[in-house]
């Protein structure tokens, strides 16, 4: 409190791709009218230099726009790019975290000691860490390196939808502080963007990174042209391993979570719409004589593709526990990403 009033909340961003320059847009657009935040959006911008010799922080603040993720569509005058991590962050009490999550831990560990005290976090990031002792949920990662609540974002979020505000839904996952959660759906709900609020951190964001695994053998059954029936079988059979996937890992995982936006709704325009989709029909078109890496370089400029390493985190889990068979789509995806398998094996293994 000051002079009797309460602060506002200020928000930053960790991370400036597609998705981290569309939450920017979204976010800064409440910020800018809702009393109970600062207008200001400070985004963390990994530095880079574009063609014409210019950074890309300075090029988002001359221009409001992302040139290189987001190209042609302003972000908001009140959305500062800044470079320096720990300058993003230093005034923030609201972290919304929106890397690859492959970069998470690191990032973390460079912001111990450097957030404001009572700071919470959202992470939008689908994908998690495998370590020794088991599988690592990107939002526990966040919460155990910085000690601060974590909700998480998932939902059928095609960035490039939203940023030109058509209509979607999104699901925030808690664990316990309902409060936090509203304030989230505060921030990040407008006209176009409906959020729920669900009590399943766990199972929200469970669905949000295996849903992208699903996503490749999607694309596979593109690429082989199998058609419209074959790739309704594998979203179906995808959709039964992740609730499965889910509950094992995690018992109070809710079965109603998977009907909201964050599971059915992503899996369905994922598997049509989305990276992972599109980089794996290209595998398949090409008899998996080109690597993943390869099309990744050469398809997305610079954005990241969450299915394949989300594939072999998922395996590995799989591996430990003795669990291949009970998981034939999440197993054989990995082993044909590998090259152990043929792109036509997504439908010659027993997935019934």
């Amino acid at each position: 409190m000051k002079n009797g009033h309460a602060e506002k909340h200020r928000v930053a961003v960790i991370g400036s791709g597609n998705w981290g320059s569309v939450a920017s847009r979204l976010i800064a657009s409440n910020t800018a009218k809702l009393p109970a935040f600062h207008d200001e959006v400070r985004m963390w911008v990994f530095e880079e230099t574009l063609p014409t010799g210019e950074k890309l922080s300075e090029s988002i603040n001359q221009a409001h726009e992302n040139c290189k993720y987001l190209p042609g569509i302003k972000l908001g005058t009140n959305v500062i790019a800044d470079p320096d991590l720990e300058s993003a962050v230093k005034d923030a009490d609201m972290l919304v975290f929106v890397t690859p999550h492959q970069f998470v831990e690191g990032i973390c560990k460079k912001l111990v000691g450097k957030l404001r005290p009572g700071a919470e976090a959202i992470s939008l990031i689908k994908g998690m860490e495998v370590k020794m002792e088991g599988p690592c949920m990107i939002s526990k990662l966040i919460t155990d390196t910085l000690g601060i609540n974590c909700c998480v974002l998932m939902g059928a979020n095609i960035a490039n939808e939203i940023a030109v505000e058509k209509f979607s839904e999104a699901t925030i996952g808690y664990r316990e502080d309902k409060h936090a959660a509203n304030r989230w759906a505060k921030l990040f709900s407008t006209s176009y963007f409906l959020v729920a609020v669900v009590e399943d951190i766990e199972g929200v964001e469970l669905c949000g990174t295996l849903k992208n695994v699903v996503a490749i053998a999607a694309g596979l059954v593109d690429g082989l042209d199998m058609g419209n029936n074959t790739k309704a079988a594998i979203m179906r059979i995808g959709l039964r391993e992740m609730r499965a996937f889910s509950k094992l890992l995690f018992p109070s995982v809710r079965d109603n979570t998977f009907f909201e936006s964050c599971g059915v709704a992503d899996l369905i325009t994922t598997c049509l719409g989305g990276r992972n989709r599109r980089v794996a029909e290209a595998f398949a078109r090409n008899g998996g004589k080109r690597s993943f890496d390869e099309l990744e370089a050469e398809m997305l400029h610079g954005q990241k593709l969450q299915g394949v390493s989300t594939a072999r985190e998922v395996y590995e889990v799989l591996t430990y526990h003795g669990w291949q068979e009970l998981f034939p789509l999440l197993s054989t995806v990995h082993e044909i990403c590998i090259g152990q398998l043929p792109p036509t094996s997504i439908v010659e293994y027993r997935l019934c």
